[in-house]
């Protein structure tokens, strides 16, 4: 029997959004009635096919019941935590690498008056919470010592905790620990809460929202060849297998943010699969956060447009995802594309 996927798709935005939505000629999504849709795509491993909301009703009685599940959760209204606000998209993540190699901020911040002022920048910006990690891995990066990570970042998450929210961008679990205890407001595990044992126990124990991010090997070798049997599909299964698990261990709240991890063991199909598609993870029922930010697709795709900072691609990846839905994006440059973000909701909805 074909397993059944549900993407909505055919999105309006704004004004436009809202005036389908009261003739109910359109879905709000999560009750955000900013954007909406009218058509869902039914996907199986073998094949795809969109249709109008109005035609669900005529579909066979289990499928119907599948698509009609799937909807329940993409209608339903996302409860705020950790100072995100899912009543208005996107919200900020600002990147804050406290490493020496990074693969596009490295060494830039690394010292503690450099990294405060940055902190402090972001979040005046108006990124929602500031990402600070110590450990870079980017492709080709190599794992380090706890104690190193730890001291890169310690001197700073004390002096900000108190004045900013913060992510901590960690895959070990004594560091998450130490973090929780300073008062970070959410874990961001890249390895997808893999590469500790111990993560699942800190998690449990502390209740604290987190990020399942989704990435293929480690980062020293993940984008060697990386291989799926169907990208978009893999990784939703991965996501669907990783909540169960996380239930049956007994953790119970729904304050958890699916990330699909571009870039992280994906070649530029991938991650233009991805990007085109991202909507599918709404039927998930979570909320969905994208690190486009500077990455390598940016450069693939613009060639000789490139630039040191891509901020270009940056910002028409982020319209596009704001676009299809996504809650959360992990921004660089928080100044630039909020910039982008605020003329461009003025424009759409004058």
């Amino acid at each position: 029997m074909s397993r059944y996927y549900t993407r909505v798709c055919n999105f309006y935005y704004g004004k436009v959004s809202k005036n389908l939505v009261v003739k109910k000629e359109s879905i709000p999504l999560h009750q955000f009635k900013e954007i909406s849709f009218d058509q869902i795509e039914i996907i199986t491993r073998k094949s795809k096919k969109k249709i109008s909301i109005h035609k669900i009703k005529d579909l066979p009685k289990t499928l119907r019941n599948k698509i009609n599940f799937d909807l329940n959760k993409i209608k339903s209204k996302k409860k705020n935590f950790s100072k995100f606000n899912f009543q208005n998209i996107p919200n900020i993540l600002g990147v804050l690498n406290l490493t020496p190699d990074s693969f596009s901020d490295g060494g830039k911040f690394n010292t503690k008056k450099k990294g405060v002022e940055q902190a402090f920048r972001l979040f005046n910006s108006g990124a929602n919470l500031i990402d600070i990690g110590g450990e870079s891995t980017r492709p080709g990066s190599k794992k380090i010592k706890e104690d190193q990570e730890w001291n890169r970042i310690k001197s700073i998450l004390k002096l900000v905790t108190e004045k900013i929210p913060i992510s901590l961008d960690t895959r070990k679990s004594k560091i998450m620990t130490k973090g929780i205890n300073l008062g970070v407001k959410i874990i961001n595990d890249v390895s997808g809460l893999n590469f500790d044992s111990k993560t699942i126990d800190v998690l449990k124990k502390s209740k604290i929202p987190f990020v399942i991010q989704h990435s293929q090997g480690d980062p020293e070798y993940m984008q060697k060849k990386p291989n799926y049997k169907n990208e978009l599909l893999d990784i939703y299964d991965f996501f669907e297998k990783k909540i169960k698990f996380l239930r049956s261990e007994g953790i119970k709240h729904n304050n958890i943010i699916l990330d699909p991890g571009i870039g992280f063991g994906k070649n530029l199909k991938h991650n233009m699969t991805l990007i085109h598609n991202i909507s599918i993870f709404h039927s998930l029922g979570f909320p969905i956060l994208v690190g486009n930010s500077r990455k390598s697709f940016i450069k693939k795709l613009s060639g000789k447009n490139d630039s040191k900072l891509r901020i270009g691609g940056t910002m028409a990846s982020s319209i596009y995802l704001m676009m299809q839905g996504v809650q959360i994006l992990r921004i660089h440059d928080v100044n630039e594309i909020m910039q982008g973000i605020k003329v461009f909701k003025k424009i759409i909805n004058n």
